[in-house]
């Protein structure tokens, strides 16, 4: 009974631990480094998989700097998701700046013709299969696809951008692939698989999220804000990012 005892406690404060880490507040930074016309830092704020949670307020109001561009990046919202909820995340973020939104897999659940309503009377603009430019002095654009967007939509989504100004955003990474066989821009984000969420050292059903430059360009996947199914995380802490884009006047 004694035994017994232990390992139910064991287990008690397992599941406090992962609850804890689930609802913690991890603000990463980033810096990219590429060649512009002119000197510039451009700051990003990306946000992903946010599902059911709320996103904390201080940590967003503990942002000092100027933010060009608000990216949601998919699973802002699922089944579980109150209005309420929405609501509330989309005053937290809209603070930052103009804020964009990009489908995911999950957001559907919460009703496609209700999301677009709501986004669109909170003047946030959904990038669907296609590119923007920011008020930029070397004209950095974003260039964004949904879901399942598919070999045309995924060309659509370039088509007009310049690679070395184009930071590109999908929902899923496996799509990283098919996009860099055409087309290299300077940073490409994603989210979606979480980190596996719950992960033991380098075992987990999905990687690890992580930041990295691949030669001359730059790859984020972020573990996401929130949870699917079980509000817990292991291995796999919850995130969001400001990324810092500097660009260097070329040489002559």
């Amino acid at each position: 009974m004694v035994f017994i005892g232990i390992i139910g406690s064991v287990c008690i404060i397992l599941l406090l631990f992962m609850y804890m880490q689930a609802h913690e507040n991890n603000l990463r930074m980033h810096e990219v480094h590429t060649i512009g016309k002119q000197q510039e830092k451009v700051h990003l704020f990306f946000i992903s998989d946010t599902h059911a949670r709320k996103i904390d307020e201080t940590m967003i109001t503990s942002i000092n700097k100027r933010v060009s561009a608000v990216i949601i990046g998919g699973d802002f919202v699922d089944r579980r998701t109150t209005e309420e909820t929405f609501l509330h995340n989309i005053r937290v973020v809209k603070q930052l700046g103009p804020t964009y939104f990009v489908w995911g897999n999950n957001d559907v659940e919460f009703g496609e013709h209700k999301l677009r309503q709501l986004l669109k009377k909170h003047e946030i603009r959904i990038l669907e299969n296609e590119s923007i430019k920011l008020a930029s002095e070397n004209g950095l654009t974003i260039s964004a696809v949904s879901y399942r967007p598919g070999e045309g939509n995924i060309q659509r989504a370039i088509d007009y951008c310049v690679e070395s100004q184009t930071v590109f955003i999908a929902h899923n990474p496996e799509l990283f692939k098919k996009v860099h066989q055409k087309f290299q821009p300077i940073l490409s984000i994603a989210g979606h698989l979480h980190g596996g969420q719950i992960r033991l050292g380098k075992l987990g059903v999905q990687p690890h999220g992580y930041f990295k430059k691949v030669q001359n360009r730059y790859e984020l996947v972020s573990n996401g804000y929130g949870t699917t199914l079980l509000p817990l995380r292991f291995g796999a802490k919850p995130e969001c990012h400001l990324i810092e884009i500097n660009f260097k006047e070329k040489s002559l």
